[in-house]
């Protein structure tokens, strides 16, 4: 469905992503992990538009997007959902979601439609829908950008740090929520979070990156078993969920 070959991008001078190469199937969850600053967000920005590649490619379903400007991938089936959420926060939550749906070619029945199927996911969103979205818990705004996410009907998601700021009972519901997606509506989804366990028990696939370059991928399984791996993300992570249980 998606992929990346040889991806190199810049900022100003700055080079951020050397030769990133990745790939997302229909129906796939896969994780981009890694420490902070190594490229994971560049990536998803660099396949959203926000920022343009020197080169490589990016393809989606077969056709060329790298450079494409970010309004033109929604209507292809790609929906983004930025770290930390970017929550209209003077706006209900109603107003909030109307901001994916006021489109060109979706009548009020599709609207409603659309809506009405978020609301099934996310029914706190229903009870909250005239409440300002500043005032929703970290939790249900995360569960807002989701869900903005989808009423553009996306058939792949880009979820950047869904857990960022996040208590770990929280993170279990919004992770929850994700495999629900991906279950139930066959939405790929290519996550990039610091969370590495989280990560890993939802993912079907996953790759690391380190200072802009691709050094490992492979199967949850797999990748648990490297230790490398192990020792630089898994027991640090574990150290953090202790702490945040405490």
């Amino acid at each position: 469905m998606l992929a990346l070959r040889d991806v190199h991008t810049f900022y100003g001078k700055s080079h951020i992503l050397h030769g990133v190469s990745i790939d997302v199937a229909r129906g796939e969850v896969v994780g981009l992990l890694g420490r902070n600053g190594v490229g994971k967000s560049t990536t998803l920005k660099t396949i959203m538009g926000l920022v343009r590649p020197s080169e490589g490619h990016v393809t989606f379903e077969g056709r060329e997007i790298a450079g494409w400007p970010p309004h033109r991938l929604p209507p292809l089936g790609i929906a983004w959902v930025p770290e930390e959420r970017r929550v209209f926060r003077l706006l209900t939550v109603l107003e909030n979601l109307r901001t994916g749906l006021d489109r060109h070619g979706v009548d009020h029945a599709r609207q409603q439609a659309l809506l009405d199927k978020v609301y099934r996911h996310f029914p706190v969103l229903r009870e909250r829908r005239d409440q300002a979205g500043g005032t929703l818990s970290g939790g249900e705004q995360q569960m807002l950008a989701i869900g903005r996410g989808l009423l553009a009907n996306p058939r792949l998601m880009m979820l950047d740090e869904p857990s960022l700021g996040l208590s770990p009972r929280l993170t279990n519901e919004v992770f929850a929520l994700i495999g629900e997606l991906n279950r139930t509506r066959g939405l790929a989804i290519l996550l990039v979070e610091q969370n590495t366990h989280k990560a890993l028990e939802l993912a079907h696939r996953a790759y690391v990156l380190e200072l802009g370059r691709k050094v490992m991928e492979g199967s949850p399984r797999d990748l648990r078993a490297d230790p490398s791996l192990r020792d630089a993300y898994l027991g640090r992570a574990q150290e953090r969920s202790k702490v945040n249980a405490g």
